[in-house]
């Protein structure tokens, strides 16, 4: 590797890397993607930065973490559609989600459900659970499969150029993402609150 400096989150996971090399990335973005909150964007970042150097090959970088990000988002969305929804009707009401607002949730995926599995690669906490949320509301296999490949080539792919591009300047980049990350967060919080504002409106409007 460079000598080039590197953000905490990065320098952290430096040594797994080296002895890992690709392993280390399919596992963690895996993991990342399937409900674990496991490292997998900072290992991506990082594997586009040695790719820079000549220490991997970026192709190899994108396919490892392509396949391992469609494949544990798969697994969030199995875990989903097979126990989820009788999760929910056992616990659910212990965290306020009663069958009223889960049937809110299984329209609302219904409607927007792509765009949701798309963006939220690249949002913590989404990128998580998005698949498992999919496969609890019943969202479509096939029409999740989709927006799942979509999600991981823009995500894999806008992290994995942004690495590769950066180099020296990792630090800075890295930083600036992140701070998009959150502002990005908001406006999706905010997006929700006016789509649940706007169904009650409507409701009421009914009654």
């Amino acid at each position: 590797m460079s000598a080039a400096p590197l953000p905490g989150p990065l320098a952290a996971l430096a040594p797994l890397l080296d002895d890992y090399g690709y392993l280390a990335v399919a596992v963690l973005v895996l993991l990342d993607n399937c409900g674990v909150p496991a490292p997998g964007q900072t290992v991506l970042v990082l594997a586009a930065v040695y790719a820079g150097t000549g220490h991997l090959s970026l192709a190899a970088v994108i396919a490892v973490a392509t396949a391992a990000a469609v494949l544990g988002n798969t697994l969030g969305y199995l875990i989903g559609r097979t126990g989820g929804r009788a999760f929910v009707h056992r616990w659910g009401r212990y965290v306020m989600l009663t069958p009223a607002r889960m049937e809110r949730a299984d329209g609302f995926f219904e409607r927007h459900g792509g765009k949701v599995v798309t963006v939220a690669r690249f949002v913590d906490g989404l990128r998580q659970t998005s698949g498992i949320i999919a496969g609890t509301t019943g969202m479509d296999a096939r029409r999740f499969t989709v927006f799942n490949i979509l999600g991981a080539v823009l995500w894999v792919g806008v992290w994995s150029v942004a690495g590769y591009l950066a180099g020296a300047n990792i630090g800075t980049v890295y930083e600036q993402v992140v701070r998009y990350q959150l502002w990005l967060l908001i406006g999706l919080g905010a997006a929700l609150l006016a789509a649940l504002v706007h169904q009650l409106l409507r409701r009421r409007a009914r009654r």
